[in-house]
């Protein structure tokens, strides 16, 4: 059985999923065999919480592996997977690939949201390419961490898809909550944007994948996203707004809702929703109308489990569901968020293609038509929901 060396970039929320989920691997050995972190305290604290080595930077750590797992703020993640690639060793990248985090030496001052969206877009091309050049130049493997390509709903779609021949005529997708608890969300020179490239690249990516899959099985060939109309606000910051203390505020220069109409190369269309202003838990799906069959894709919540309870605090150490803001009355309990997610099925996929040595379901090309249709959104919205061209990389 192969061996696969894999050190991990971010101890937050996704870094923790990801040990999770690599122990859990069956076929392929995953050796845990580093970690790093911005901060030394965190790094130091998650290396011994998991047992794993701790490196000071990511460059130490690739003599050591074989796969970068690229946890970490999006926008340090383009000198990670350049540096992994020319280093000969395979990359998994958390989503967003990438995005424009302002001008060089940007400060508190900058605000993405008043700067203009065709130097970003310009920008973020330039970063693709780069990113699409060091990946396929050095033939390295490459792993999008998409999890709605990998939710069970979704590659129930893609089965049906593949074995009926469907169309598919439209979509909808969306992915809201209540708002991030990244310290560096809300600031775009951190994140990249707010709604559209911090959930929407979620739905937009599984939407995305599902065309392609669908050109494949039909034709051979990918269909892909050839234009895109786009609006976002900032919904929380109207004056008008009366906050009761449920929803997250503290934004600097985001927007808190977004929505993107997407046109593909055969004229067909899929729309997408996101935002920060949804209560009761994550909100994701995918629905898809074709022309045999119709599918409605739960990713969350997904009812294996309602469970009720009267009193709060008796379910003070129970984990019901992801971004919940209480656990009295109904709620729909995930009993493996793991599963139902996608994570574990995407880590398991990604590991089993490193060791194979081929291309996994999510890879470097859906990563990059992801992130150029939220670009060429942004420059939609800048133009009141201006039709735009997406250039492909």
């Amino acid at each position: 059985m192969k061996t696969i060396r894999v050190g991990l970039v971010g101890t937050g929320f996704a870094g923790r999923y990801h040990v999770e989920c690599l122990r859990r691997v069956y076929g392929v050995t995953v050796e845990l065999a580093g970690v790093t972190s911005r901060r030394a305290e965190s790094r130091e604290s998650f290396g011994a919480e998991h047992g794993i080595p701790v490196f000071e930077s990511a460059e130490a750590m690739l003599p050591h592996i074989d796969v970068l797992d690229i946890c970490s703020p999006p926008y340090v993640h383009e000198a990670g997977i350049i540096a992994a690639a020319e280093a000969s060793v395979g990359i998994l990248c958390e989503k967003p690939l990438t995005g424009y985090f302002g001008p060089p030496g940007a400060e508190k001052s900058w605000r993405g949201d008043q700067a203009s969206k065709l130097v970003m877009l310009e920008e973020v091309l330039a970063r693709l390419g780069r990113i699409r050049d060091a990946v396929k130049s050095n033939g390295v493997f490459f792993g999008y961490g998409e999890n709605f390509v990998y939710a069970p709903s979704v590659q129930k779609e893609r089965e049906i898809v593949e074995k009926t021949g469907a169309q598919i005529l439209r979509m909808t997708g969306e992915e809201s909550h209540n708002g991030s608890a990244s310290d560096m969300y809300g600031i775009w020179r951190y994140a990249g944007g707010g709604s559209l490239i911090g959930k929407g690249v979620h739905p937009l990516g599984g939407i995305l994948y599902l065309k392609r899959v669908e050109g494949l099985a039909r034709n051979g060939v990918p269909i892909r996203p050839k234009t895109v109309s786009a609006r976002v606000h900032q919904l929380t910051r109207l004056p008008g707004y009366e906050d009761k203390g449920f929803l997250r505020t503290d934004y600097h220069d985001i927007e808190d809702y977004g929505v993107m109409h997407v046109v593909f190369e055969d004229g067909t269309v899929a729309d997408i929703m996101t935002g920060e202003i949804v209560l009761g838990g994550i909100h994701d799906y995918i629905e898809v109308f074709a022309n045999n069959h119709r599918t409605y894709c739960r990713l969350s919540p997904v009812h294996i489990a309602d469970t009720y309870n009267p009193r709060g605090d008796q379910y003070k150490d129970v984990y019901l569901v992801e971004k919940c803001s209480t656990q009295e009355g109904w709620s729909a309990a995930a009993p493996d968020e793991n599963f139902t997610m996608g994570y574990q099925p995407e880590l398991q996929d990604f590991m089993a293609a490193a060791a194979a040595g081929v291309e996994p379901q999510s890879g470097i090309d859906l990563a990059l038509d992801t992130t150029a249709t939220t670009y060429a959104a942004y420059v939609s919205a800048e133009q009141k929901g201006l039709e735009t061209e997406i250039s492909l990389v």
